[in-house]
Formats: structure tokens, sequence, C-alpha cells
């Protein structure tokens, strides 16, 4: 396993850790790819593309080396709150699994405890969790549902998730302006009142 480190001017470090073995397999395998299409694999453009793509996968798809109920478990403390806890508009970025395109876009989420709650911002990351995995925007929304719903076993769980397919608008249909909405709720969140508090609460922008 080696990192690599990148420094911004806010002085934020980020660790990118690769497997060396993952990244030469990988960047073999893409430079055959290179070269199947007919592509110079030896033009100086081309030339270290096959080991930034086999690092840039392993970057994407990272989400397969954590356990989200982990996270939430981490930082899991007894309140006795029972109102609705949301956050929204957590940016995603995925890859369909059918093409390996891009999608991405917005994830609402909520929860109703019972007796326990968790730290905002494990929310956001079990969301990324999932994300960073090959999937289908179909899945993801009800991984995220089920893993909220099985660790902390709130009163409900709401996810609503809106996102831009790239295998919709550079291949496919080539629908520039899609947007795909998909939702799935538990507990609470299936009676009618309660879904709907949910729906104009993540609609409304606050200033």
């Amino acid at each position: 396993m080696c990192a690599t480190k990148s420094n911004n001017k806010n002085g934020y470090i980020r660790i990118d850790a690769f497997d060396e073995n993952s990244t030469k397999e990988l960047a073999e395998n893409y430079k055959n790819i290179l070269r199947i299409i007919g592509e110079d694999i030896f033009r100086e453009g081309l030339d270290k593309t096959p080991i930034r793509v086999a690092k840039s996968m392993q970057f994407l798809l990272q989400g397969y080396k954590t356990d989200p109920a982990e996270i939430l478990k981490s930082a899991m403390f007894k309140e006795d709150y029972k109102q609705m806890v949301i956050v929204k508009d957590i940016e995603i970025y995925s890859m369909c699994e059918h093409h390996l395109l891009p999608f991405f876009g917005k994830a609402h989420v909520a929860y109703i405890p019972n007796g326990v709650i968790t730290g905002l911002s494990k929310i956001a990351r079990v969301v990324d969790v999932f994300s960073r995995r090959l999937q289908v925007q179909e899945r993801l929304t009800m991984q995220i549902k089920d893993c909220i719903q099985d660790t902390l076993n709130p009163l409900g769980v709401a996810v609503v998730i809106e996102a831009q397919h790239l295998c919709m608008q550079m291949r496919g249909i080539q629908k520039q302006h899609s947007i795909t909405t998909t939702s799935d709720f538990t507990g609470a969140f299936q009676k009618t009142a309660t879904r709907d508090e949910f729906i104009k609460l993540i609609s409304t922008k606050f200033s």
C-alpha cells in the first residue's frame, strides 16, 4: 500500500492510498484498452494515463473498503429526541455499474430517533461510502436507508436521491437535462403526513 499527499492553499491535506499490486494490474489492463481502441499508448499524452486511471478508479470506488454501519456506531449517543433529523443536499458522486460512467447529484436523508442519535457528519459519510461503489441509483437509495434503519433502529428513515446520469446524457438516449429521482421510506415516514413534511422541508431553501 502506498499513499500520496496533496496540499491546497487552505492547508488541507488529502491522503490517497493505493494498493501497489492493484495499481499495476489495473494499469496494464487500461493500457490494453487504449491499444484496442486504436490509440498509441506511447505518445506523450497517454504514456502515464494507465497509471492515472488505475489510481482514479481505486479512489472513486474506495467504498468497498469501509463498513458504513461502523461509521454510524462510532458516534452514537443516547438522546430523548423524537423529531425529524434531516441532512439534505449531500453531494453524491457514483459510478453506474452498467456503463462505468458517473452519475451525480444530491441525497436527502432523514430519520426519527428512537432513543439514539448519531453525528450529523456520519450520515453524509454513509452516503459517500455507498456512493463510492459500482451502483444503480435504486440500490444506492435502499442501501442508505437500510444501513441507518438497521444500525440506529429509529422510528423511521427517509431517503431521496436526485441525480444526473452520464450514461443517459452522453450515451443512450442523450437527454442532457434529465434528472432521476428515487426514494425509500421506513416506519413513521410511510405515513402520508410525515412523508409530506419531509418532502416540504427538503424542498425549502433557507437563506
